[in-house]
């Protein structure tokens, strides 16, 4: 009974010896996510993102319906065409004119495949001050920068694709014959049968619009901070907001 006894105090201050211990490390656990991330991490940690979120809206838009199935970036007769689309749907031409959006949407999904690499080597590119001036910036700051680094490579990049695809999936031919059953029209302002141009821009516009969607989340998401480096480095971004 007395060795019982005698134990007691022992046990306790063993107890509380190991739970001061394991109170301290997990104190210092905290601290250490609590620090301010290194300029290499904020780096590391920025650019993996950029490079989750680009890839993501890249792979989403080049995937089989990827324009046509997205209200938001479908691409359909150009502005100065839509009064020939309502004139060849009244005259019986609905048919043609569906599978004139149809086909200029899959060739934006066969061209949208071109847009991972560019937007990959625009994100090593980067300096640290944009790398800085993109985490603290406003929620569409990678964004900007990609229009700013990547719209021309883009644009000489998609418009032979597009060309191509738009021959591929029968579109110059369907928008061709659009504008020339429209032309035939009496007293109507002729359209250009050429719609590669406006495609191209399309295409790059729904990019651009898919990656600032992945870049708002990211910002806003707490969960789609899917590593401990991008939650050390956008905690930190949080915490210093301009």
């Amino acid at each position: 009974m007395k060795k019982t006894l005698l134990l007691i105090p022992c046990l306790v201050l063993f107890i509380t010896l190991t739970s001061c211990d394991s109170l301290n490390k997990i104190s210092q656990a905290g601290a250490a996510q609590l620090t301010n991330p290194t300029n290499l991490e904020i780096g590391n940690g920025l650019k993996e993102a950029l490079q989750i979120g680009t890839s993501k809206s890249s792979d989403q838009l080049s995937a089989v319906d990827g324009f046509f199935a997205n209200a938001a970036v479908k691409i359909v007769f150009p502005p100065e065409a839509q009064k020939a689309e309502k004139t060849l749907r009244s005259i019986g031409l609905g048919k043609l004119a569906d599978n004139v959006i149809l086909s200029l949407n899959r060739a934006a999904e066969d061209a949208a495949k071109q847009a991972k690499p560019i937007f990959i080597n625009a994100v090593k590119q980067m300096t640290l001050q944009d790398v800085t001036n993109i985490l603290l910036g406003s929620q569409d700051a990678a964004t900007q920068y990609f229009k700013r680094t990547t719209t021309v490579q883009l644009t000489a990049s998609f418009k032979p694709v597009i060309q191509g695809s738009l021959n591929k999936v029968g579109a110059t031919k369907y928008y061709g014959d659009a504008a020339s059953e429209y032309n035939k029209i009496p007293f109507v302002s002729k359209l250009n049968p050429d719609i590669s141009a406006y495609v191209t821009q399309k295409a790059i516009d729904g990019l651009f619009y898919e990656i600032a969607l992945e870049e708002l989340n990211i910002r806003k998401n707490i969960s789609a901070r899917t590593s401990p480096l991008l939650q050390k480095v956008f905690a930190f971004a949080d915490k210093n907001k301009k």
